[in-house]
Parts: C-alpha cells; sequence; structure tokens
C-alpha cells in the first residue's frame, strides 16, 4: 500500500506499549513513536524503547523514537501548565536526566517543552552535544513568547511542534488556528518540519471513529502544509490505538492526493 509522505507521529503509552500493537502501529505508517517523559520511569521507557525496536525491526521498517522532555510543568487534575519564571530556565534537572537516558537509548529526536526562546534550543544542543549525542532538536510552541520568538527559534532548531493544548491556554481559542497557520508557514519558507499536535482525534480515545470535524482538522493542517501530525491520547491511552493510526494515514494519503491533483486553492 501506498504510504503517505506525511509523518505519522504517535505517542505510544499503556494502550500500545506492546510490542504487538507496535507492529500493527507499523503496518499502519506509524514514522515517529513518541515517548512523554512527563510520565513513567527510565526502567519503562527502556521496555518501551526495545518493544519499538522489535518491531520495527520484525516489520522492516525504520520508526524513529521521539522523547518528550517534560519542563517545568505544573500539574493540575488531569490539565498542566508552564510552571517557571518567565524568563528562566526551561531545562529542569530531571529534564537533563531523562535526557542523558534518552541519548543513551539512542533516541531520534529531542523534544523541548515550554521554549521561550533561540537560547533554550541552544542549551539543549550543547547538552546533547557534550553527551556525544546528534539527536535532532524539535521545539515545542506552547507559550506566547515562543510565538512572538518563533523567527528567531527557527534558526536553531530542526523542527517544530506546534502544541496546541498549552497554546490554547495563553491566546483566545478562536486564535489558535491562525497561529497555527503562521507557523506552518514559517517553517516551510525556512524548510523546517512541522508537526501539529493536541486533540486532533481526541474522539477516537472512546470511539473506532473520528468526527467529520476531526477528520477536516487532520487534512486541511496537512494541506496548510504540515508534515508530521501527531496523536496524543488517542493511541497512548486511547480504546482505539491502531485504528487512530490508520485513520491519521488515510486523511493523510486523502489530503496529499488532492494536493497533487492541485484541485485545492490554498
Amino acid at each position: 500500500m501506498m504510504e503517505s509522505k506525511t509523518k505519522i507521529v504517535a505517542t505510544i503509552g499503556p494502550s500500545s506499549q506492546s510490542k504487538d500493537v507496535i507492529v500493527e502501529l507499523i503496518s499502519h505508517h506509524l514514522d515517529i513513536a513518541r515517548l512523554n517523559f512527563s510520565w513513567d520511569n527510565h526502567e519503562g521507557h527502556k521496555k518501551v524503547i526495545k518493544n519499538i525496536r522489535e518491531a520495527s525491526k520484525e516489520s522492516g521498517k525504520k520508526v524513529e523514537i521521539m522523547q518528550d522532555l517534560s519542563g517545568p510543568r505544573e500539574q493540575s487534575g488531569s490539565s498542566h501548565h508552564f510552571g517557571g519564571k518567565e524568563n528562566g530556565e526551561v531545562i529542569t534537572e530531571k529534564d537533563k536526566d531523562d535526557l542523558y537516558f534518552g541519548i543513551e537509548q539512542g533516541v531520534d529526536y529531542v523534544a523541548l517543552s515550554f521554549v521561550g526562546s533561540d537560547k533554550d534550543i541552544v542549551e539543549l544542543r550543547n547538552l546533547i552535544k557534550e553527551k556525544g549525542g546528534n539527536q535532532r532538536i524539535i521545539a515545542k510552541i506552547e507559550r506566547k513568547v515562543a510565538f512572538e520568538n518563533i523567527d528567531e527559534i527557527l534558526e536553531v532548531t530542526d523542527g517544530v511542534m506546534v502544541a496546541r493544548g498549552d497554546l490554547g491556554n495563553e491566546y483566545p481559542l478562536e486564535e489558535i488556528p491562525f497561529i497555527q497557520h503562521k507557523i506552518i508557514e514559517k517553517c516551510n519558507a525556512k524548510g523546517k518540519m512541522v508537526i501539529v499536535a493536541t486533540q486532533m482525534m481526541l474522539g477516537m480515545v472512546e470511539s473506532p471513529v473520528p468526527t467529520r470535524a476531526e477528520v477536516s482538522d487532520v487534512a486541511y493542517a496537512i494541506i496548510d502544509g504540515a508534515n508530521g501530525v501527531m496523536l496524543s491520547e488517542e493511541s497512548a491511552t486511547g480504546k482505539h490505538p491502531i485504528e487512530a493510526v490508520a485513520m491519521m494515514e488515510k486523511i493523510a494519503l486523502a489530503s496529499e492526493k488532492h494536493l497533487m491533483k492541485k484541485d485545492i486553492a490554498i
């Protein structure tokens, strides 16, 4: 079956961390497995990394691994928000410990939470180099200051994640689609990878099929120029992780088909 050019990123968690499920995800064209370091410990992540690598080998397809550092977050019930100082460090001691573990495990990407400026990316790059790593860096744009500093961040990062959950705490919700569009536009102009994330198909946590609005959300992110789309709860803790990845790939293929036919004006 033809595979989309769009990168399908899925968060691996309790619903999807077994080797057998990961093999199924790969059969539906999973490209990047995301590990959320806000949860679990190194021993747990090590087991999941082993399962990803074994499933990847069995499937004959290289699946890259993204380590998502938790950053200075404050948890409030089921939600979280930025818990650091406005101009303070965003790489915590926990992040450093997790980062060194990730480098040791040979992860492919490191996603940095709550980025504020290019200095945060430079600091992370230096920490990676000090440990002999060459991991690519994904800057998570989830603070107002990060969007304001997007041009300088793009000069030093390898890619960007549009983390719409926290952005929605910093801007009115009705502004988020336009902020997303502007970030994608700037990433495309610089030739940088851009992943759209958060609640793309949230309904699939419970339902085996997405809503029409969710399908449109994924499609228009790709039509707009995103070269990666991401699942969070849908694949980590949801009831239908395989169906969620399969549906995301179907939407990506359909979106790319219409873009190739040039029957959509953007």
